[in-house]
């Protein structure tokens, strides 16, 4: 049973990227007379409902986020929801920084990788950066202008699964001040299809020196190990080793493993409230 209502935003022009909607999620009581938290989601078009997905699955947030507020176990907060740019979702959501540091023979034959015969997986060089700049120069003064929100980067925080993973945990560090915290479920570690340990050390790296930046931010990880998931557990151990390492405060990360879990809307809805509960804890 939904909760709240959503508005949608469409056009909604850029100049940086392709223009796309927004669809704005609005929690049940939504009132101009209170200031709300916004959770900036990737993949839109996944959700909301099932009835207009590619997969008949859908991530539930509406239910789950406005039964958390009414339960009082968050603070209220609305969801921005972005779709993603169909065909260039994998240029638009790898993190443009790691993959510039690879040597241009190492990008050469990632622009190269197919997904299935005859079908690029990149198709375009990578522009991840702008979209995290339509994000933080186009899509937040839009919605800090026309919904009752609180203004600031302590109230602002992103969540994706998989290449969405990605991307919010990117858009963090790229970001720390814009974004209290980041949600990443199931997070594409290999970048691309293939166990590719090249395209992880880049991470890895990043992370590495990225990570001393960040303060009070939260970061949330979770994975499980079927389908696509299969790939992530022995480099989400690498990830969570290198916060361990740099002795990040453990209130503000956490990750997760749900054996039996797959890669799916389904698997990700059934406990999307816990990262919520991470994020939006009751001040």
């Amino acid at each position: 049973m939904s909760k709240g209502k959503v508005e949608r935003v469409s056009p909604f022009d850029s100049q940086l990227i392709e223009s796309r909607f927004l669809d704005v999620w609005l929690p049940p009581g939504y009132s101009q007379e209170q200031k709300y938290d916004v959770l900036y989601m990737h993949d839109a078009r996944m959700l909301f409902d099932a009835k207009i997905t590619w997969n008949q699955q859908e991530w539930m947030v509406d239910e789950v986020a406005g039964t958390l507020i009414e339960q009082n176990k968050v603070r209220p907060f609305i969801v921005v929801a972005i779709p993603n740019a169909g065909a260039k979702r994998h240029s638009e959501f790898f993190p443009q920084k790691p993959f510039e540091s690879l040597i241009e023979q190492a990008q050469a034959s990632l622009y190269q990788r197919e997904r299935s015969p005859g079908d690029l997986l990149f198709k375009s060089r990578v522009y991840s950066d702008n979209y995290l700049k339509f994000i933080v120069t186009e899509v937040v003064p839009y919605i800090e202008m026309h919904y009752s929100v609180n203004k600031g980067g302590k109230h602002r925080y992103l969540a994706g699964s998989s290449m969405g993973g990605l991307i919010s945990w990117y858009g963090l560090m790229e970001y720390p001040n814009e974004f209290a915290g980041a949600i990443s479920m199931s997070t594409h570690w290999p970048g691309t299809f293939e166990t590719d340990k090249v395209v992880f050390k880049a991470f890895l790296s990043y992370i590495e020196n990225q990570l001393p930046s960040l303060t009070t931010q939260k970061i949330y990880f979770d994975h499980g190990d079927q389908t696509l998931d299969v790939m992530y557990p022995q480099l989400q151990k690498q990830i969570n080793n290198l916060f361990e390492q740099q002795k990040y405060p453990d209130k503000q990360w956490h990750s997760q493993f749900f054996p039996g879990e797959d890669h799916s809307e389904k698997s990700w809805s059934k406990r999307l409230n816990i990262p919520f509960e991470f994020m939006f804890a009751p001040q």
